[in-house]
């Protein structure tokens, strides 16, 4: 197959928005070009923010669309649903880490009531809605507070997070996929993210279907670190078991 690097480009940006992911090796023996040919478009893509590149090929970009407001108004029952999912995981008098995202917005307002529970978070809406609760103790990190992304995440946040043990941590997730693990769209998220993963004796992470095979720019962990992915009922097979391949332990929600 002769094609003009722009059909070229073109071809492959189709790819990746249909599939999520493409692989260098397999586009080259399909359009009868070298690897070094596909990296070098691959690149093209990357710095145009349409791929996020990865060992062997590149996946889909994760988007960010909106502040966390904006967010939690969108795939409401989707959300609800691994919330009631997620819920399943905390005991009596536990302490909960929820971090930035929209579905553990959806998780802090479906908490079993009356469960002893001390609730952390950095984020300030969340902590609104678990103060609002009236039946947990509210543990809110301070520092300034990145307005994209709703919560502090900068080194007072961090500093605040390495002093802290919670027993189950839901963590926020832009991207999920078998290479890149978990990650986030901005550096200082990722880091922060990283560090209470790291501190929690378990991290959930539940992600809607949109997240699943895509990629931002900054990794937080692998998925065989994480207790377990919650994944919408009705997720695709095909990721799912790329998942569980990479050492996921999934779990999908009740539709």
């Amino acid at each position: 197959m002769s094609m003009l690097p722009g059909e070229r480009l073109d071809l492959i940006a189709g790819r990746l928005e249909a599939t999520g992911k493409v692989i260098a090796a397999d586009l080259a023996r399909e359009l009868d070009v070298s690897e070094d040919t596909i990296r070098r478009d691959l690149r093209d893509l990357s710095a145009r923010g349409l791929c996020q590149r990865v060992y062997g090929g590149a996946l889909r970009t994760a988007a960010f669309s909106g502040t966390l407001a904006e967010r939690a108004g969108r795939s409401v029952e989707a959300k609800a649903a691994l919330a009631r999912a997620a819920i399943e995981w905390i005991g009596r008098g536990a302490s909960v880490f929820l971090d930035a995202a929209s579905t553990n917005l959806a998780i802090a307002e479906a908490l079993p009531k009356d469960f002893g529970l001390t609730c952390i978070t950095n984020a300030p809406q969340i902590a609104a809605a678990l103060t609002l609760r009236g039946d947990c103790d509210v543990v809110a990190i301070g520092g300034l507070i990145d307005r994209e992304v709703g919560a502090a995440i900068g080194a007072e946040a961090m500093n605040a997070a390495r002093n802290l043990l919670p027993d189950i941590c839901f963590l926020g997730a832009c991207g999920v996929d078998p290479r890149a693990g978990v990650t986030a769209i901005h550096a200082d998220d990722a880091a922060f993210k990283r560090i209470i993963a790291e501190a929690s004796a378990m991290t959930i992470v539940p992600v809607t279907t949109t997240k699943l095979m895509t990629a931002a720019p900054f990794r937080v962990t692998g998925l065989a670190n994480c207790t377990a992915i919650l994944v919408e009922h009705d997720a695709p097979d095909e990721a799912v078991e790329a998942c569980r391949e990479a050492g996921a332990d999934i779990r999908r929600s009740e539709g």
